[in-house]
């Protein structure tokens, strides 16, 4: 080959060349919907330094545990949780089965959508009064049923997806990354455990026995002698704030070396992962700053979610702030 042919072809050459490399990263991005700033590198330089044998850094696999909040920050809470969307949609189920249901101020305020009048009062009696309707009362199993028939048919209005589908694929992208490398994954959510654990392997691929929420009484007995859990509305645990990090210790016995949350809800469990951990240790906010691809809100969430002190207290903790707006390519799958 003469010489001026070789200069010809040699920046074809090199353009296959940079294609390829171009197609190897991207091949092996593991947050691939993540967009290239600061919050993914401080996720990616976390896990690399944790996971390498010999490191100054190195975590025993056995103590590389990683908890998650579930609302706001592995699927949306806006316009409503969506407990609170499979709430409403039981009291209208039953108020069709059982018409003298709707008589009741309560069921009717929920029928109605009249959250105003359902969290009146400090201890928001009106909510609470058709959580034990569509709650307890039933066999363990039955709620489950009822749990899972809603799931496979309910659509999250948004975007017309199942509930399922309508996770953020690049808190998916994380888990999957942080099980590559050994860890273990948890939920801990103010929402019900037993609502929760109905489709968290599912959705999530996150077992029963790892996920942690709210709970309230259940009775054992023999029913036509066969074992059974009854749900009561006695007792209840809101799985909230500090309770977050009590659950974890009391449920887990292994301390956080990882915490993704998105509200001041989850500060303790931030706190309890990050302040004077004797493992190098990640703690992860999820800001909503987009109002086209999903909600904006931070003090004055649409629902739930508020998120004030925790933001002011991320500097100080150097917890990773996730704009969700600049930092995530793509909120949900096929984005």
């Amino acid at each position: 080959m003469n010489v001026e042919k070789k200069r010809l072809l040699m920046p074809i050459r090199l353009f296959l060349c940079s294609l390829m490399l171009m197609s190897v990263a991207q091949a092996e991005d593991p947050l691939p919907s993540w967009a290239d700033t600061s919050p993914k590198q401080a996720i990616l330089d976390f896990v690399a330094k944790v996971s390498v044998p010999n490191g100054k850094d190195f975590v025993p696999e056995q103590d590389r545990l990683a908890v998650f909040d579930n609302d706001g920050t592995l699927w949306p809470e806006c316009p409503m949780p969506f407990q609170i969307a499979f709430v409403i949609d039981e009291v209208k189920r039953l108020a069709a089965e059982q018409p003298e249901l709707a008589k009741d101020p309560m069921v009717k305020a929920a029928l109605e959508g009249d959250f105003k009048a359902l969290f009146a009062g400090e201890k928001h009696d009106g909510f609470m009064k058709i959580m034990a309707l569509t709650h307890s009362g039933m066999s363990s199993d039955e709620f489950s049923r009822r749990v899972q028939s809603w799931f496979s048919k309910a659509e999250y209005p948004p975007l017309g997806t199942s509930y399922g589908e309508a996770t953020y694929q690049p808190m998916q992208e994380v888990i999957s990354l942080l099980r590559s490398k050994g860890f273990q994954v948890a939920i801990v959510s103010g929402g019900g455990v037993d609502f929760m654990r109905q489709f968290s392997e599912d959705v999530y691929g996150v077992s029963p026995e790892w996920v942690l929420g709210s709970s309230a009484d259940v009775v054992f007995k023999l029913q036509d002698d066969v074992p059974t859990f009854v749900k009561q509305a006695s007792n209840l645990y809101i799985n909230d704030k500090v309770g977050k990090s009590v659950r974890i210790y009391q449920q887990l016995g292994r301390r956080p070396i990882a915490c993704f949350g998105n509200s001041d809800g989850d500060q303790s469990m931030l706190e309890y992962t990050t302040i004077d951990n004797p493992y190098k240790s990640l703690g992860v906010i999820i800001h909503h700053t987009d109002g086209q691809r999903e909600c904006e809100y931070d003090s004055k969430p649409p629902f739930s979610g508020k998120l004030i002190t925790a933001l002011e207290e991320a500097p100080k903790r150097r917890w990773v702030v996730v704009d969700m707006k600049q930092d995530w390519e793509a909120v949900f799958s096929g984005q």
